[in-house]
């Protein structure tokens, strides 16, 4: 799938239940959200969920695919924080995860965050090329961050510089 195949919108309500198994099958147990944090992250008073769904296609017209994905993001005085980005394996390396980053970005700037911070597992060598990709460098590490005693990288984005340091690991 190509990301002009998927349309992104913002969260609705009936929306939730379908963004928790998406965030169940991206993540492993003890780094993917219960339902209770998950919506706690969605109702945060400066948070926004945005959502992607596939669009029909020339073959099927009449049908499109529910949500494939996912990010929820909020914005603080200064600085952003993006909570979670979930795309299911079938949309992948599609642009659909570029796609939502750039507009949460985007969205975040517009809310006046100068820059952002996001936590992925030491030992996610995917999100980490991702990252890397889109500037965001290495901040500090968390050790055993996760509730499996896994460690996080924190990583940082400066929505003002257009050139960020390139010291991730590899």
């Amino acid at each position: 799938m190509r990301a002009l195949d998927f349309s992104i919108r913002e969260f609705r309500r009936e929306d939730f239940d379908a963004l928790w198994e998406i965030d169940q099958k991206c993540f492993p147990p003890g780094i993917s959200y219960s339902q209770v944090e998950l919506l706690a992250y969605v109702r945060r008073p400066r948070s926004f969920t945005l959502v992607a769904e596939g669009l029909p296609t020339r073959e099927d017209p009449g049908q499109a695919e529910g949500p494939v994905g996912f990010i929820v993001a909020e914005a603080g005085r200064t600085r952003g924080h993006i909570i979670t980005i979930d795309v299911l394996d079938h949309a992948r390396r599609s642009g659909l995860g570029t796609r939502l980053l750039t507009m949460a970005e985007g969205r975040l700037r517009e809310m006046g965050c100068i820059w952002i911070l996001l936590e992925t597992a030491v030992d996610n060598a995917a999100a980490m090329a991702f990252y890397k990709k889109h500037g965001y460098y290495l901040a500090k590490t968390v050790p055993r961050y996760y509730s499996t005693g896994v460690d996080a990288f924190v990583l940082k984005k400066d929505l003002l510089s257009p050139l960020p340091p390139a010291n991730l690991p590899a």
